[in-house]
């Protein structure tokens, strides 16, 4: 396990690069104690810069000008070049990676390439000043250019991950806007279910009012309707404020299989319009229409689910086969699978993944899967999905059954 310290803020590894090069530069500065020009005084300058470069990654520009400062009191004092100049590249390379602004790097390359014409007209020996300028100079620009070179890389990277730690938001604000749009979406569907819930109780409250002295079998029946209804409405409600009132943490990543809209692909119904489960048939022939080759098997005997119930089960199927004909395109094999338990209602949606790729590309920009999550989740369900080992998608979402069952509207 890789255990990360920091020593002021700063990584440990850093600091102690940076002891390590400070180290170097004392070190040339005290072995030349004795026989460099300056002695002692001359070992102290070195020491000043190599102290100043400890925070040449935090204060670039800063440790530069005060190198650039001991270095002017070094050439002032006629002690020409000293193997503590080492101090010096390591500061300009320092400010042309680690300074906010390029224009700090330029300056400091002004600089040294002035401190290199003075230090070549104080060198000492055989080669002629303007030899020592050409060298002083190669070796100097040679550590800006790296410098410079460095510098751009990490900037590179640095927009890299500012750019992915971007996208990453952008991602988790669009998850949590379809979770709030489908939340709305299921919210309007079951405020309708609600409101005929609703219509039903008053339409078999009158009816048994006036068929009480006439009929009082059929005025029960009604009352029982009206009591059974009532529930079934109370119980949509408590689920329509839990869909407004409880947050939901927003998907990672769209999976394969997990973008669609059956509202943009003009496979959907029209507005105020609340399908059913009896209405499956015409849009599996929609979907057979639009180039999908869709089975549809029901197992055990189909109970009357509650309204509410029954139009997520339909579109948890027609999201499923939006996100089949996506993904596993046209002429893909598909089946849809309805179990009936006497506990809960199982919807089971299989493609191959064989189909021919679209035309034009698929919309981008579905929430199928996040939708599909929302509404089982509603019911207390749960909802399982992802690739066959034979290849293709598979979708399975499993719905209990509410205690009590739906009754049968009785005419007044």
């Amino acid at each position: 396990m890789t255990v990360y310290r920091e020593v002021l803020g700063r990584p440990l590894r850093s600091v102690a690069f940076d002891v390590l090069v400070s180290g170097v530069v004392v070190l040339f500065a005290v072995v030349g104690v004795v026989a460099q020009p300056g002695g002692a005084m001359a070992t102290l300058v070195g020491c000043a810069m190599a102290v100043a470069l400890l925070f040449r990654r935090t204060h670039p520009s800063t440790v530069a000008a005060a190198v650039a400062v001991l270095a002017l009191v070094q050439v002032v004092a006629g002690w020409g070049p000293l193997a503590f100049d080492i101090g010096v590249l390591i500061a300009l390379y320092s400010v042309v990676k680690y300074a906010d602004r390029l224009r700090d790097g330029v300056l400091a390359g002004v600089v040294a390439g002035i401190g290199v014409l003075l230090a070549a007209s104080q060198t000492v020996g055989n080669p002629a000043w303007w030899a020592a300028a050409a060298y002083f100079g190669l070796v100097t620009g040679g550590v800006w250019l790296a410098a410079l070179n460095v510098r751009t890389r990490r900037l590179y990277v640095l927009t890299l991950e500012e750019r992915a730690a971007t996208l990453e938001r952008e991602r988790e604000a669009e998850a949590r806007a379809a979770v709030a749009g489908e939340r709305a979406r299921i919210a309007r569907e079951l405020h309708d279910v609600v409101a005929h819930s609703m219509a039903v109780m008053i339409v078999q409250a009158d009816g048994a009012r006036y068929l009480l002295d006439r009929d009082p079998q059929t005025a029960k029946a009604a009352v029982k309707v009206v009591a059974d209804t009532g529930r079934q409405a109370l119980e949509e409600m408590r689920r329509l404020v839990d869909v407004l009132r409880e947050p939901s943490p927003p998907e990672p990543a769209a999976a394969p299989g997990a973008t669609g809209d059956p509202d943009r692909d003009g496979l959907a119904e029209p507005e105020h319009r609340r399908p059913a489960v009896a209405e499956l048939p015409a849009l599996l022939d929609r979907f057979r229409d639009a180039g999908l080759r869709v089975r549809h098997t029901v197992r055990g005997e189909p109970p009357a689910l509650p309204p509410g119930l029954d139009l997520t089960v339909y579109r948890v199927v027609q999201e499923a086969l939006t996100n089949a004909l996506k993904h596993a395109g046209v002429g893909a094999d598909v089946t849809v699978t309805l179990d009936h338990d006497p506990d809960a209602v199982v919807v089971r949606v299989v493609d191959d993944g064989r189909g021919r790729p679209p035309v034009a590309p698929a919309p981008s920009g579905g929430h199928g899967l996040v939708g599909m999550r929302e509404r089982v989740g509603v019911y207390d369900g749960s909802l399982t999905s992802g690739p066959r080992p034979a290849g293709g998608w598979q979708i399975e979402a499993r719905l209990p059954l509410p205690s009590t069952p739906g009754t049968e509207v009785i005419a007044a």
